[in-house]
């Protein structure tokens, strides 16, 4: 508003009780039991209200309500015990991280489009969000040196009601980010430190924000000021919001200005990692900033920046990938690729498989593995999914050996157990469960737990869920003017003594969501049964522009309306954090149906085992790698039918026959102490099998040891006598490149002689030649293996080829040996690869000839 003077008004918080405000804005409270227990005992209900935001909490209290504090000796007893582990905590250098790497500390920096850490920070919208937020909390609890990158949303995520119909409704709450645990970055004069991006022909200023995770700084970017375009103070306004162009510019901004904004606080990353391919853009302004800072060209710097670049995907379809015209990104990189020394076709093949098709869009995801190190996806199967997506960018490499490995999705253990279980855990395991996760001896103390107190720990659970299930049926009824009848039976909806089933997710069509309601008729009969009740709990977000999904929701409303099941089955509005805590402390079976394998990783499943619920899924994701019989239930073996109704069927009666026959029975199979021991001796082999391993703290030191530090020692030895490696393997790249059609594999010898018995070595010779090259520039391999029914073979094998001698016409001769491990029919050839001793990855130049 014009003529306006505006300020920000901060909490007048007594100095006595400074530590609460330094506690506020570090968001180590939101994982820890008694940070939360004290903002909770500040006042219960203004926690609730405010969505547990310390924050907005202080700035709301009266005076009269601080000097209280300071008078209840109890109080400021307990608030000196949080000061005090909070402060060590902070003070502690022996991390895990300190043991292996405690000089000459490498930085990482942690890109993100969105992180979810906790309920009042709304900058989040689903599974990859949470990831990102679980990612920062461990890396704070091992000591990793990352700092975090994304966007601060003005409005973030959209809110969720239902209309009476049982239609989804979108609404959105604006962030007020004076009253948020975050803090404006300053500049050397106290002002608030900005960075500049050219986007669109106009110079857009960004502001930079902080927010402390432990001992991570997360660094957030937003364009809402004044100095901009009312265009440009729109870029950051929504989470996954506008058209394609808003996307380009919000990647803009997160890529490039998160790269440059790290520099301009004096943050110099080794490793950037891109989780997912929102941020890409940031591995062109890692390459200018190369070229400025050591004059080098652009092939050259991209060598030095892509050795510390890491990309994780998470998309198991291509639909899910940005992409954008050629037009947009000539109108938003036309003046940019000038400062790479390139020109806009050049930068469009690098998002392209094929450069020179003008009608092949720029990918994201193309562009990220083309400029990192090291490419993963997020479960073993999720590996597969990614490697079969990809694969026309590996032409002729086998499929096997495409460069995309996994790593496994967790989440943070201590920010999704519950109070209750914790207590539990804390006295069974010690303290060794939040400090060393990772630890399965630690685990073993799950075994001595006595049943009686797990399954009182559980019920007392389950109790609150309904509790709080009941509250929300009744606040959302309310908003939509509902009877007192309907009002009266919210208050009587779902048996705190029953088996609760949750299902929780966002409402694609791929996770299906309705599977469960193939044939009501036989779910009815499952859910009347007075003798072995059970229970549904719904939630979950459809895309406002998902029609189906939207479609999904009002099916299981109107299901949820029919007689005799009302209160058997609850769907509950705007799922977010909140709701998703109360739902995997408290129920007994997480149900997941994603349509296999169409679930990257999935984290919801994880979030109920350290809380003793059991997973009922189909073989996807993560589950598809820690399922066993005793640990809980796969639907379905992996199959996979062309026929989807087909599938849906075939899964949705397996569904049934698996409630039906193992888990209602199982769950109300009583001893005579009234507790259910072969449910109970499930729970904890579920907790001592699986919690060691589906956790962010092995997660991210897998990406340390695997990814990280590999990349640390690649990018100091190009980077070193100034840039001599990095000149010298873009030059060696180049001339490969240009010479590599003068390859020909000229014969193929093995010396066999039919009597061959498993254990024997079969001699190999080759015959080729290089052309312009020379036997260092490349490595020659054997590829054998077993034979399928088409003569092709199978999961092969390379093996590496010396060079004996060179002959007098110039071709060279190459022998070695392979090994008959196993009996069948075996096949062997060889190719030529780019020399595996100049490149960690012999595949990234695409060149490989094969007989």
């Amino acid at each position: 508003m014009a003529g306006m003077v505006s300020f920000d008004v901060r909490p007048s918080v007594p100095a006595s009780l400074a530590a609460l405000e330094k506690l506020a804005f570090n968001l180590l409270w939101c994982w820890d039991r008694d940070a939360i227990d004290l903002f909770r005992r500040l006042d219960e209900d203004l926690w609730d209200s405010t969505f547990h935001n310390p924050v907005l909490m202080l700035g709301r209290m009266s005076q009269q309500s601080f000097t209280s504090l300071l008078e209840d000796e109890s109080f400021m007893d307990h608030l000196n015990q949080v000061t005090e582990k909070f402060e060590q905590y902070l003070a502690d250098e022996r991390t895990w991280f300190r043991k292996f790497y405690d000089h000459d500390m490498p930085l990482f920096a942690y890109f993100s489009a969105e992180f979810g850490l906790t309920e009042c920070l709304k900058i989040y919208s689903g599974g990859l969000g949470i990831l990102a937020g679980d990612s920062l909390k461990s890396a704070s609890d091992l000591g990793v040196p990352v700092v975090g990158v994304g966007l601060l949303y003005q409005e973030g995520y959209f809110r969720q009601y239902l209309n009476a119909d049982g239609w989804q409704q979108e609404r959105c709450d604006v962030n007020d980010f004076s009253n948020l645990p975050v803090r404006p970055l300053l500049d050397g004069d106290g002002n608030p430190m900005t960075i500049s991006v050219r986007v669109d022909g106009r110079e857009v200023s960004v502001r930079c924000w902080s927010v402390e995770v432990g001992r991570v700084p997360l660094f957030l970017l937003d364009t809402n000021i004044d100095e901009n375009h009312p265009q440009d103070q729109k870029i950051t306004s929504k989470l996954y919001g506008g058209d394609p162009e808003t996307r380009i510019k919000q990647e803009i901004i997160l890529g490039i200005g998160g790269a440059r904004m790290l520099r301009s606080i004096g943050l110099d990353p080794i490793v950037y990692h891109m989780n997912e391919g929102h941020s890409a853009f940031l591995a062109l302004e890692r390459a200018r900033q190369l070229m400025c800072e050591r004059g080098l060209s652009f092939e050259e710097a991209r060598e030095i920046g892509r050795s510390g670049n890491v990309f994780t995907t998470h998309t198991p379809v291509t639909a899910g990938i940005d992409e954008f015209p050629a037009w947009m990104i000539e109108k938003y990189f036309g003046e940019y690729v000038g400062e790479l020394g390139i020109d806009i076709p050049a930068l469009l093949a690098l998002g392209r498989v094929d450069g020179a098709d003008s009608d092949e869009p720029f990918n994201m995801a193309r562009l990220a593995i083309r400029e990192a190190a090291a490419v993963n996806g997020v479960s073993r199967l999720h590996r597969r999914v990614t490697r079969k997506m990809w694969a026309d960018m590996w032409e002729d490499v086998p499929f096997d050996e495409i460069p995309v490995e996994y790593v496994t999705n967790g989440i943070h253990i201590p920010s999704w157990v519950s109070h209750d279980m914790a207590t539990l855990l804390d006295r069974y395991l010690g303290p060794g469960w939040v400090e060393r996760p990772t630890d399965e001896t630690v685990w073993d103390g799950v075994w001595k737990i006595p049943d009686s107190e797990l399954w009182r720990t559980h019920e007392r659970r389950r109790e609150r869920l309904v509790a709080f299930a009941r509250s929300c049926l009744r606040r959302q009824l309310e908003n939509r003017d509902a009877s007192s009848e309907e009002l009266k039976r919210a208050e009587e909806v779902l048996d705190p003594s029953a088996l609760t089933i949750g299902f929780a997710r966002r409402f694609a069509t791929y996770k299906r969501a309705t599977l469960i309601l193939k044939d009501k008729a036989r779910l009815k009969r499952i859910l009347e049964n007075a003798e072995c009740p059970v229970q549904f709990i719904f939630a979950g977000k459809a895309h406002p522009k998902d029609s189906t999904g939207k479609e999904f929701i009002r099916q299981v409303l109107h299901f949820a309306r029919e007689e005799g099941v009302r209160s058997r089955i609850v769907f509950l509005e705007d799922y977010n954090m909140i709701v998703s805590r109360y739902l995997v402390e408290g129920v007994d079976v997480w149900l997941n149906t994603p349509l296999r394998p169409m679930e990257a990783s999935g984290t919801s499943g994880m979030k109920v085992v350290p809380n003793g619920g059991l997973n009922l899924s189909i073989l996807d994701g993560w589950w598809d790698e820690a399922h066993s019989p005793h640990v809980g239930w796969a639907i379905g073996k992996g199959e996979s039918y062309r026929d989807i109704d087909y599938q849906n069927k075939v899964e949705s009666n397996a569904l049934y026959d698996i409630l039906e026959r193992e888990v209602i029975p199982l769950f109300y199979s009583r001893s005579r102490d009234g507790l259910p021991r072969g449910w109970i001796g499930t729970m904890k082999q579920s907790m001592r099998s699986l919690c060691h391993v589906f956790n962010t703290d092995r997660m991210v030191k897998q990406y340390v040891n695997d990814f990280y530090l590999p990349a640390v020692a690649e990018f100091k030895r190009l980077s070193c006598n100034g840039s001599a490696q990095a000149s010298e393997l873009a030059s060696w790249k180049w001339k490969t490149r240009d010479s590599w059609h003068g390859i020909e594999i000229l014969d193929l010898k093995a010396d066999i002689d039919g009597n061959e018995r498993v254990g024997a070595m079969v001699p190999v010779e080759a015959v080729l030649r290089l052309g312009a090259l020379r036997p260092g520039d490349v490595t020659v391999e054997a590829f054998y293996g077993l034979l399928d029914e088409k003569r092709l073979i199978r999961s092969g094998c390379p093996v590496e080829l010396e060079q004996a001698h060179q002959n007098e016409d110039g071709t060279h001769v190459y022998r070695g040996e392979v090994a008959c491990e196993d009996s069948g029919k075996y096949g062997i050839t060889v190719r030529v690869i780019p020399s595996r001793r100049i490149l960690s990855d012999p595949f990234q130049l695409n060149l490989i000839t094969w007989l």
